[in-house]
């Protein structure tokens, strides 16, 4: 193409060439002047880097100071002086006195003379550089102190280069600084002449205004065509877009230059298409309320990808075909979303609104779930009627008519609902004004749901495996169109996906039910109250499901109590039931008086017995017992001593009655179960008022806070109120620790402990001999008349005198005797011996074996336990007025009459 004028100008590449060339040439001579003169001074800096350097070596040299005290130091250094400087290679090296008189100089006639240059600076003990002009010429030197043994400067050295020969320096690199520049000139211009070449090439050596004339005429026709184009490059930025393009994707006027992924407006899948660069062939995209048809290619220019060639073509005609398959992705989305949104928790009711929330208002306008009451209740409905609890209500407004949630309703037969309900099939109603069997059910409320606006109806029973649990309702109102039976199909699958939800939360609700019904029978309904401790006790079971954490108070003899708390690993049924064979368990070993660690380990064997006979039996579906954990503490009122040893279970606090509160580390033992560990005891005496922290590990973990740091909030829960009641220091440490919805099962036992004064105790050693009964039998009545118990004093002295009796002929010494005034009157008598007497019904013929007999029928209980100095034999009597006249009960089973109590 040639210009209007006949004329060829220069072309674009030419005048590109040429501007280049001249950039090149510009850069090279700057290039050059800054290496000369970085050259210069990197010369006049090595110039006195090493002036100094050798005026330093030289003024520190051996003998130097020897030869400055000579009667003639020239004689001596010059020499030295001028070898030391054609090594070094300086042009000189002077030596002079403080006054600057020259010992040494290359030109010999300069010695004895003046030093040109400045030399206060050194006699200050500092290096000091210049440049002076000097005998040789201009000169660098540098000038050193030479100093004594006392610092004190006593001549100085200076050592320097003249300037002639620092700049002879540069000018030998002179050669190979341009040398370079040349050769890098060359190449920048052969360079910039390829680079003017290929663009000649690209711009077929056209001038400047041909190139703007095609490009008029070319952008001309492309904004002319009724097809959109567009030009992308390999980054994804848009490098053209016609007017129809941008008609069709809505694009804003300054759209070209800027990146597909930031322009406004532009449709998702049209941007995800313009990125990947891929191919695509006729491709049906939407955008805003258009189809558009799409062509992308990629360009390769010189075999190359860079970027995207695209047409669009508007294909309006296909918008039936797209709406229908717009209504499946919905139909199939909301199917999805009812996967992921219904059946989140094991609730049922919860499961019903979230059917509704799903439901509402992509599908129907209003949804109603009604539900069978035994369902609710976990219960697997077992009539065929239609009464029906409303469960759940979910609408686009609040005001609607239809029944309220909570109401029953008993369908009529001839509604769709009770059709549905016989059949399992879901029925669609498309036109409420026209359905009298529906209008029958309730006429002045079927009314109001017209007249609200709902015109159409699908109701479809909740089935799950054969069993009709409810029915949902869809109502349809804003929608003008009714239901079809395309709804018909979606409305099924869609109670179908819930009916399976709802009955796995009606099976769960019920083994939850059955779960919780069952530990709350095994747990304490009520704690005895009890004169050594006042008690205060939490239980909560976790969402999940109930668990295996228990507590307990049980009263031991003489006067003292145990507390008890443990946690079974796992939920559910069988953790349950395992916490209580394990709670029984600890009655039973409890009622023999066992210590603490002795108890533990008589509960680890039979939980190794359990686990075994669950792994040996025929019961497949009991998985024996997974684990378990346990505190056993005895607290003695009379002595305030406790006794504890804990089986793998967090240790106890203790809140002191001045106001500290103690983590009480005592030994940790394996869980139980474990086996081939013992159990270790710690004992602590507890002031009177003193509160013991029991609880279960469900109380201080949480998915937000480890043990410690939960450990630390129990502490601070406590602290600063050391005389508050049980009840509420129970109430503090719930509302510090326990969680909205706690994953494990909280057991928290306090209690405040309590002493026997010695108003209340009395204690007497026995002389081991016979004779000694009687005077313990009047010792005794004379402490029951002081009690003001006169009325137990004939039971106690046969009590007393068969235990004494049997521990002198049977046991071994010493012997005491302690009777406890409590909410029974105790007696206790213990010796050093380890044998039980035993309870035996006595031959006609026997003289003896009655004394425990008739021990057993004077007293509530009696019993043996065994300490580490022998045994104790207690019985207990219930105090006059608490269980009918003690003296009335003895005249029932004596003839007083015929007794001689001295002779007993």
């Amino acid at each position: 193409m040639r210009s209007l004028t006949g004329k060829r100008p220069r072309s674009v590449a030419g005048q590109v060439f040429v501007l280049q060339v001249a950039v090149v040439l510009l850069l090279a001579a700057g290039a050059v002047l800054a290496l000369v003169l970085q050259s210069r001074h990197d010369g006049e800096r090595e110039a006195r880097n090493r002036s100094i350097a050798v005026a330093e070596t030289f003024g520190r040299s051996l003998g130097l100071q020897e030869a400055l005290r000579a009667p003639d130091p020239s004689e001596i250094l010059q020499p030295l002086a001028e070898e030391t400087r054609e090594r070094a290679g300086v042009d000189f090296i002077v030596v002079m006195d403080t006054s600057g008189i020259r010992y040494t100089h290359p030109q010999p006639d300069r010695i004895g003379e003046r030093f040109v240059g400045t030399i206060e600076p050194s006699l200050d003990g500092r290096v000091h550089t210049e440049s002076v002009e000097g005998p040789l010429g201009q000169e660098i030197q540098a000038v050193v102190p030479v100093t004594a043994d006392d610092g004190e400067v006593v001549a100085l050295v200076s050592a320097g280069l003249t300037v002639q020969n620092v700049s002879g320096v540069v000018e030998r690199q002179l050669p190979v600084i341009l040398g370079v520049s040349a050769a890098a000139l060359a190449v920048a211009t052969a360079g910039t002449a390829l680079v003017a070449r290929r663009l000649r090439r690209q711009t077929h050596g056209l001038g400047t205004l041909e190139m703007t004339r095609m490009y008029e005429h070319h952008d001309a026709v492309l904004h002319a065509v009724r097809e959109g184009v567009l030009i992308t490059d390999g980054d994804g930025r848009l490098l053209l877009a016609n007017d129809e393009a941008k008609r069709l994707l809505g694009l804003p006027p300054d759209a070209e230059g800027r990146h597909v992924g930031q322009l406004p407006h532009l449709d998702e899948q049209m941007a995800a298409l313009l990125l990947s660069g891929r191919e695509a062939t006729d491709e049906v995209l939407s955008a805003g309320d258009r189809l558009l048809v799409v062509n992308q290619r990629p360009t390769k220019p010189h075999g190359q990808p860079e970027g995207s060639a695209v047409t669009i073509r508007d294909s309006t005609e296909m918008r039936v075909l797209t709406g229908r398959a717009d209504a499946a992705r919905r139909r199939l989305q909301l199917l999805y979303d009812a996967g992921i949104g219904i059946g989140t928790t094991l609730d049922v009711r919860r499961t019903a609104e979230e059917l509704a929330d799903v439901a509402v208002p992509r599908f129907a306008d209003f949804v109603t779930v009604d539900l069978a009451d035994q369902v609710l209740h976990g219960d697997e409905p077992t009539g065929t009627g239609a009464d029906l609890r409303r469960t759940a209500v979910g609408g686009i407004r609040d005001d609607q008519p239809l029944y309220p949630r909570g109401k029953l309703i008993d369908f009529l037969p001839s509604t769709p609902q009770a059709r549905g309900l016989g059949s399992g099939q879901a029925e669609l109603v498309p036109d409420l004004s026209d359905a009298p069997g529906w209008f029958a059910q309730d006429p002045p409320v079927a009314q109001s749901i017209i007249d609200y606006g709902i015109h159409s109806l699908i109701t479809a029973p909740l089935k799950a495996r054969g069993v009709v649990l409810g029915l949902v309702n869809f109502w349809r109102m804003e929608k003008q169109e009714p239901f079809d039976d395309d709804d018909l199909s979606l409305a099924e699958e869609l109670v179908a996906r819930a009916a399976v939800s709802i009955d796995n939360a009606r099976r769960y609700t019920r083994e939850h039910t059955v779960a919780v019904a069952l530990q709350r029978s095994l747990l304490p309904r009520g704690l005895p109250e009890h004169s050594a401790v006042e008690v205060a006790h939490y239980y909560l079971p976790a969402q999940s499901g109930v668990g295996g954490d228990w507590f307990d108070v049980i009263p031991l003899s003489g006067s003292r109590v145990a507390l008890v708390v443990g946690d079974v690993v796992g939920h559910g049924l069988h953790a349950a039931a395992t916490m209580g064979r394990l709670r029984t368990a600890v009655h039973n070993f409890s009622s023999l008086d066992l210590p603490p660690d002795e108890l533990l380990s008589r509960l680890d064997d039979l939980v190794q017995r359990i686990d075994h006979n669950g792994e040996d039996g025929a019961d497949a579906d009991d998985d024996g017992m997974l684990g378990a954990t346990c505190l056993y503490a005895v607290y003695d009122p009379v002595s305030r001593r406790c006794v504890m040893a804990r089986a793998g279970h967090p240790p106890p606090l203790v809140v002191h009655p001045d106001g500290p509160v103690e983590i009480f580390q005592l030994p940790t033992g394996p869980p139980l179960g474990l086996g081939g560990m013992p159990f270790e005891t710690a004992e602590l005496v507890l002031a009177e008022g003193s509160q013991l922290v029991l609880y279960t590990d469900g109380l201080i973990e949480d998915r937000t806070r480890d043990i410690d740091e939960g450990l630390e909030l129990l502490r601070s829960a406590l602290s600063r109120h050391p005389d508050r009641h049980p009840e509420e220091s129970c109430r503090a440490i719930l509302d510090v620790l326990l969680p909205a919805r706690p994953r494990d099962d909280v057991a928290l036992l306090v209690a405040r402990t309590r002493t026997l004064g010695p108003d209340r105790v009395a204690e007497w050693d026995v002389p081991f001999e016979p004779s000694a009964v009687a005077a313990m039998r009047a010792v005794a009545a004379k402490k029951l008349a002081e009690w003001d118990l006169s009325a137990l004093a004939f039971g106690t002295e046969l009590i007393l005198s068969e235990l004494i009796t049997n521990a002198i002929r049977y046991g071994s010494a010493p012997v005491r005797m302690r009777l406890l005034r409590d909410r029974t009157l105790t007696c206790e008598v213990s010796d050093a011996s380890s044998t039980s007497p035993h309870l035996r019904y006595a031959a006609t013929t026997d003289e003896g074996g009655r004394g425990l007999f008739l021990v057993a029928q004077l007293s509530q209980r009696w019993g043996t336990r065994y300490t580490s100095a022998g045994k104790v034999i207690w019985a207990e009597q219930a105090l006059p007025g608490e269980s009918g006249e003690p003296e009335q009960e003895l005249l029932g089973f004596f003839d007083i009459d015929e007794i001689d109590i001295d002779t007993v």
